[in-house]
């Protein structure tokens, strides 16, 4: 979406005017509408990602100079457009957002709020008085508004709710200030939570993507210097389907270590694919494979835990044996064998 209201089309300054509305009286609005322009319409919705407050207050203010200059609004277009407004959004909604528009007041502050996701309203709101919590959720949508206290302490909420139950009228100073308040938690709280990042994922990812060599190295150092996250990069890299990269001659190598035992074959193919099951009873004697998948059928359940235990139990022979020169791993970073 531009950024500046100037460069928006008609269909996108529709598009912001009626999401600014909400479902019902946006769907008023769009029955009205000849299909093709509801069909523009309903793609410019699709497209919005973000509105920032400057476009939405633009969009309205565009709104009203139209409603102005049209003959057909006569000689009192502030009439007009409260009229408008409480027939479309409500008599309370209708005249909030007719003082509004008519007394140029532009609430940065509670619009940002309506356009964010309710945790991060929750969390400019956590630590403000529950008077001036009650005020923002009346000025929420009722469904948003309970989004937001979900996210907020349940003891509280009660003592709020009374506070919303109980207001009549909001002095319009009062209101500005409390928007400017608003305005500020908004750009110095940063209230969007913090990504989460699976950065053990991410640097296996990486590291795995590294020539073979600089990859050891790069893990013996990590290894060195915490044990622990070497090892859980370790496991992040090599998973029970990068054997599928062995070639039958590997397979067959590792299948003759000591430590995997067809029990321990049972428990791991318990949780694999049916490709690396075939990949391993194709490198098996005919009697090897028959009894192995025989045990299988018959095995019950088989909590997951233990399923990815026995894997990294496999995995790790098959880690010693390729340091060792007497396999090739493959996969990512592994060095191709001619």
């Amino acid at each position: 979406m531009p950024d500046n209201a100037e460069d928006l089309n008609g269909a996108m300054r529709a598009a912001v005017f009626l999401l600014s509305l909400g479902e019902d009286a946006a769907a008023n609005v769009l029955k009205h509408m000849e299909p093709r322009e509801v069909q523009s319409v309903g793609r410019a919705m699709a497209e919005l990602n973000t509105v920032s407050s400057d476009n939405l207050s633009n969009v309205i203010q565009d709104f009203l100079q139209t409603l102005s200059t049209e003959s057909a609004v006569g000689n009192n277009p502030a009439s007009y457009v409260r009229s408008t407004l409480n027939r479309a959004l409500g008599e309370t909604k209708g005249t909030r957002m007719a003082n509004r528009i008519l007394q140029g007041k532009d609430f940065k502050g509670m619009d940002t709020l309506k356009w964010m996701d309710a945790e991060s309203v929750a969390m400019i709101l956590k630590h403000e008085h529950p008077q001036i919590c009650a005020i923002v959720l009346s000025a929420l949508d009722g469904d948003h508004a309970a989004e937001v206290l979900s996210f907020m302490p349940v003891e509280g909420i009660p003592d709020i709710m009374m506070r919303v139950a109980n207001l009549d009228q909001i002095h319009p100073q009062a209101l500005a200030e409390l928007d400017d308040l608003l305005q500020r938690q908004v750009v110095e709280a940063s209230p969007v939570p913090p990504e989460k990042v699976e950065g053990k994922r991410i640097a296996a990812d990486i590291i795995g993507l590294l020539d073979s060599n600089v990859e050891a190295e790069v893990l013996d150092r990590i290894t060195e210097e915490d044990e622990v996250m070497g090892n859980e990069i370790r496991d992040l890299m090599f998973i029970f389907d990068n054997l599928l990269a062995l070639t039958d001659r590997h397979m067959q190598r590792l299948l003759q270590e000591e430590e995997i035992s067809p029990d321990k074959l049972v428990i791991a193919l318990k949780g694999a694919s049916e490709e690396m099951k075939t990949k391993i009873t194709t490198n098996m004697s005919s009697r090897a494979s028959e009894a192995l998948l025989e045990d299988l059928e018959l095995k019950g359940p088989v909590r997951l835990s233990e399923v990815e235990d026995v894997q990294k139990e496999i995995i790790q022979v098959a880690l010693r044996l390729s340091t060792d020169g007497e396999i090739a791993l493959g996969g990512k970073g592994g060095e191709e064998y001619v």
